[in-house]
């Protein structure tokens, strides 16, 4: 049996396919990104792996005159707005090798193109990489385009979380009567467990085909075959879609390891979340504890009363919050 290790070395392994990149860059992270890196090994590790900066993905941003290289790590599609802030920071620094991180898969970028046939390599991320060496000023500068699922944060041993999907949100009933306006008379859904995927908006699409596809990365990493199963009309269709996966369908075929799989739409798992019983510590913790700033899985940890610094009333913290992700 494969041994529960093999999955939560799944994130660190897709990190370091990162790191291998940062030597002597400066590197540019959006917030969800830099979330689940907060969860392995923190921007330590990025500057361990001789990256120069570490810096936020925003069009406020560049590098400096002698800063040549740079890395980008995002969480969304290569085009429109996430296109337009590396555009700007390129157009603002003096970059002559860039090197671009996108947690969502080619065949994902495909579809978001409109582009139903299989390819043979990864055409969009080619272009994209032109695009990159023409915003550099010179097409003989190298670029590079890479799919990482950077997307989960290893909270424990037994707990992988995913903060690039926290706003992913089951169907409610109110979402039945949107999606059916658009729908003939005779055509409309009579309940959310009708829904199919083609009937969402372009956007959820691509939100869960991109969570399916993180979920098939680790289990191809981990040679593994699943058994899946979905509870809640939005967890049929994420299990649907890492079903009919391009990619699944040949590794079921040959991987040696088994698993089971059980989504779970978060509607559905209510009474715990409201019922406050506090039978977990970590429930009480996460209740109790104001959230980290930016972010969705972690919480602020007062460690004033390690230090010798003196609590002054209605002044303002002199001292940043410890978090559950830094034990050191």
């Amino acid at each position: 049996m494969l041994p529960i290790e093999a999955f939560t070395c799944f994130p660190g392994q897709m990190w370091d396919k990162v790191l291998s990149k940062v030597k002597k860059a400066v590197v540019f992270m959006d917030d969800k990104c830099a979330e689940s890196l907060h969860w392995n090994g923190g921007a330590t590790s990025v500057f361990e792996a001789g990256a120069r900066n570490l810096k936020e993905f925003s069009s406020f941003e560049a590098g400096g005159e002698n800063e040549p290289k740079a890395v980008f790590v995002v969480s969304t599609l290569l085009k429109g707005r996430t296109a337009d802030i590396i555009k700007d920071i390129i157009g603002l620094s003096h970059f002559q090798y860039c090197v671009v991180f996108t947690t969502v898969a080619h065949s994902i970028h495909l579809l978001a193109n409109n582009v139903t046939a299989e390819l043979e390599g990864n055409p969009v991320f080619e272009q994209f990489e032109e695009k990159l060496s023409e915003w550099m000023g010179d097409m003989n500068y190298t670029a590079e385009v890479i799919h990482a699922p950077v997307v989960f944060a290893p909270v424990s041993p037994q707990l992988l979380l995913a903060p690039t999907f926290a706003h992913l949100f089951p169907l409610l009933p109110q979402d039945l009567k949107t999606i059916n306006i658009k729908r003939p008379e005779k055509k409309r859904f009579v309940s959310l467990t009708d829904v199919d995927m083609q009937s969402l908006t372009p956007a959820l699409q691509i939100e869960i085909k991109t969570l399916a596809s993180a979920v098939n990365s680790m289990f191809e990493s981990t040679s593994t075959r699943e058994e899946s199963f979905a509870v809640g009309p939005m967890s049929r269709l994420i299990a649907g879609e890492l079903a009919n996966h391009p990619q699944a369908k040949s590794r079921r075929k040959t991987a040696p390891n088994k698993a089971s799989i059980v989504f779970i739409d978060r509607t559905l798992d209510l009474t715990g979340a409201a019922g406050h019983h506090g039978d977990s510590l970590v429930e009480k913790i996460l209740t109790v504890l104001q959230p980290l700033p930016g972010h969705t899985t972690d919480v602020q940890v007062d460690i004033l009363e390690l230090t010798n610094l003196q609590r002054i009333p209605d002044s303002q913290p002199t001292l940043a919050p410890g978090c559950l992700a830094q034990t050191q």
